[in-house]
Order: structure tokens, then sequence, then C-alpha cells
């Protein structure tokens, strides 16, 4: 086995290589039990985005493999038939051989995990959301800056590292549409009814374990309608998901997040049906009020108003104002997801994989110098980083803020469609202390499972 000395330097040296002979911050390397360049990796939930995971990461060794379904757990396992095989994520973590988890759990125990894995000093990549409340994610965020330099993270918005969004980033950042006041981000997708809000008994499947599926959320009979379909199905309901917002809103207004460098709101205000305390609704429209950056610009011009659409009404919402900004240009309905940046010269409109200047016109002769270098890879950053290299670029610090600032549009809901004032250094919405609740989560984390409750 490599001292520990040695093995640092080697995987620094690994890190170097992948990320293009990029000049490297000191850091601590975790893993010294791994005897090569090869990291030991947990993944924590093995179908679904656990299985897009582990191929993402097939260059490392697969070590331990989670999964609430014991046949799936089975069936994996049979690819990796020395990894170590659990239902529950909790006997993992403090494993001295594992060098980073990969949470691909439902959304419920994303934080819960990526926490309690940070604690033990473990690199962690998890799904988005990072978490299911305001507070989660602001404990996701600050867990990782006490421990930066010393740990990797990174959340699951692939996106980020394709060339497209730095295609929008270099039109907006180069000025060419003018100083941005406002961006908007839309998905069309909806919420389909729950049906009852607590579903009728089944039996339990044979090797399934819905004790450890349910871990912190209240105690229920089981149904398998609860988490047949993955994401789809769980994030309609408030005990385990966040809704469209909180699902998708995590890869759509990364964009903006990304792209106009900002930090917290001070306001966020909902339009949407009358709340439902089990569903999460079908359509909104959520505007967050940014402040002013607190060093010049060339690409905003004082606060940034970012707006969200979903579900039929939002997509109607957002024609309505975005069409006539594009004229003939483009159709927006045709846009199923995207973002829109209103800047005093012209609008740049973005999805994964086209962006448009409008008016057209005026850009015909628009010339563009790439400038801001592309990913090496969505993993490949990851990796880098766990090996000492270079910081991920949607490590907790900024993927927290980000999920910060969506899932107070959820509070904003939930509180009754109410415009908040919020003040995220006292941690608090301070012309609504009665919505101050919802920043938490609901329900009281079954024992066992608290790990940050607060």
């Amino acid at each position: 086995m490599l001292k520990n000395s040695t093995r640092r330097n080697f995987l620094k040296s690994s890190a170097l290589t992948g990320a293009g002979a990029l000049v490297l911050p000191a850091g601590i390397v975790r893993g010294e039990n791994t005897p090569n360049e090869k990291l030991n990796l947990a993944f924590l939930g093995v179908g679904g985005r656990g299985a897009a995971n582990r191929g993402g990461s097939s260059m490392h060794n697969t070590y331990a493999l989670c999964d609430t379904n014991r046949v799936t757990l089975e069936k994996i396992g049979e690819k990796y038939p020395d990894a170590k095989k659990t239902v529950d994520w909790r006997t993992l973590i403090d494993d001295d051989k594992i060098d980073a988890f990969f949470v691909s759990t439902a959304e419920h125990h994303h934080a819960l995990a990526s926490v309690a894995a940070m604690r033990q000093g473990k690199s962690v990549y998890t799904e988005k959301p990072l978490a299911r409340t305001v507070q989660e994610a602001r404990i996701m965020q600050e867990e990782y800056c006490a421990r930066r330099g010393k740990i990797a993270t990174q959340m699951g918005t692939q996106i980020h590292a394709v060339r497209n969004y730095r295609l929008a980033l270099e039109y907006v950042r180069s000025g060419a549409i003018g100083k941005v006041t406002e961006a908007h981000v839309w998905c069309g997708r909806t919420i389909a009814p729950i049906g009852p809000a607590v579903l009728e008994e089944q039996p339990i499947p044979d090797g399934y374990a819905w004790d450890e599926w349910l871990g912190p959320a209240p105690v229920r009979a089981f149904n398998i309608d609860y988490v047949n379909k993955g994401c789809l199905n769980w994030h309609r309901r408030w005990d385990f998901g966040t809704g469209v917002l909180g699902d998708m809103g995590s890869h759509l207004i990364d964009l903006p997040f990304w792209v106009l460098e900002l930090e917290r709101p001070t306001r966020v205000s909902c339009e949407a049906p009358d709340p439902d305390p089990v569903a999460t609704p079908p359509w909104m429209v959520v505007t967050w009020e940014h402040p002013a950056r607190k060093t010049s610009s060339e690409f905003t011009g004082g606060p940034i108003k970012l707006v969200w659409y979903h579900g039929p009404e939002g997509m109607k919402r957002r024609s309505d104002l975005l069409q006539p900004l594009v004229g003939d240009d483009t159709v927006i309905n045709d846009w199923f997801i995207g973002a829109a940046f209103i800047g005093e010269k012209g609008v740049c409109v973005a999805d994964y994989g086209k962006t448009l200047l409008s008016p057209q016109s005026k850009f015909k002769d628009f010339k563009h110098e790439p400038f801001f270098p592309d990913s090496p890879g969505h993993y490949v950053e990851f990796f880098n980083a766990v090996k000492g290299g270079p910081e991920s670029l949607c490590n907790f610090d900024y993927s927290g803020k980000l999920i910060e600032n969506n899932l107070l549009g959820n509070a904003a809901h939930r509180a009754g469609n109410k415009t908040l004032d919020w003040d995220f250094q006292k941690f608090e919405f301070t012309n609504a202390p009665e919505a101050n609740a919802l920043l938490k989560s609901d329900y009281e984390y079954r024992k066992g499972w608290d790990i940050i409750q607060r």
C-alpha cells in the first residue's frame, strides 16, 4: 500500500493530467486505503440515476451498493461481486475505505445522507435537488464550506457541463444584449393528481425494505404508488419531494444563477393554485428579487428579477410575456424548457441544446469568440476535485445557494402564495414570521434518521 503522502501526490498528479495541466490547490485527499488511482465509490440508489452515475464513474471502483429494493440490489450486485451491499445507507457512512458517495436516492434522503458523509470527511456527489427544505439546503452549504479543501462535492446538474450553457454565458457576459435586468425560466411539466392523501395498504413485496425507504418520513403503510416511476411520482408529495420547481428548477434556474452570478434573493413571491398540504402544485409562477452585484458588471444593470414558470398556466403566462419580445424570431411555445435573459439591447433564449439572440436582424453580423473553457466532463470535474484538483463548478457552496433560492419559492407557495421578504443572514422571513416554520421540515425526522434536525 502506498504511504499517505505518496498516494496524495499520485492522486493529485492524476487530477493534473485529467484537468489539462491546471495549477492545483493544496488539498487533503481521502481514501488512503485505495492502493492506486482508482477511487472507492459507494452508490446510494442503484437504479435510474444511480445506474447513470455508475456509468459516468466506470473508471473507478464500485466499492459499495445500497438500495431499498433487494431484488434490484442483488441483480446489479451480480456485476460487482466484491462490492458491499446494504439496504440502509447509514451502515456505510463510517467505512474508512470509501472515498466518495454518490447519493441517488429519493429526495427526502439527499441531504441526510450527504451531511452524514461530509461529517465523516467523505466527498459527496448528490443528485438534484440537494435538499427537500430550505434549512437542509443551507446546512448542505455550511457543512461543505466548513470542510472546503478537504473534501469535494458536486450536485448532479450534468447540463452545467455542456457547451451550450457556456455559449449562453458567453453571449450574456460579453455584453451582446446589454445589461441584463431580468431572467425568465420555465419547464412545461405539470403535476398529475396524487389521488388519496394516504394510499390503501398493500402487502410489502418480498425483498423490499420499506422502512428504510421511508427513512425520516412519517410512518405509513406500504403502497407501490408511493415509489413507482421514481422522481416523477414522489416529487408530487411534500413528504418526499419538492415538485417541478425543486426538481427541474435545479437544472434550469442553474443557467441564470451561474451566468448572472446571483447570490441570495431578498424577496420571493408566488402565484399558483391554493396550497395543498400533501401535493405539490400543478403550475407556478415564482418571482425572486436579487440585489445588484457589489462589484461593477458589464452584463448586469442593478437588481435582477428572476421568474420561474411551470405547468399549463405557467407556460401561458411565459408566452404572453416573452413572445412579443422575440417577435417572429422564434415561437416560444416550441421551447418546452428554457431560459430567457432580458437585456437593454435584446434577448438571449437558451435551452439544453440551442441558443437564440433576438432581434436577429440586429445580431446578423454578431461575431462570437469562445472564452469560457469547456468542462473536462461533469464527472471528471468531481473526480479531479476528489483527488485534490480544482473545485467542481457545482460544488455545494454554489448549488446550496441555488437550491435555497428555489425552495424559497415553495415556501412562498405553501405560505398562501405570499410575497415574503428574506433575510438570509438571520435565516427568516421578516414580514411574515408565521412562514418561517416552512423553512424546516413539516414533520419531525424519525428517530435514527434525525441526522440534521435542528
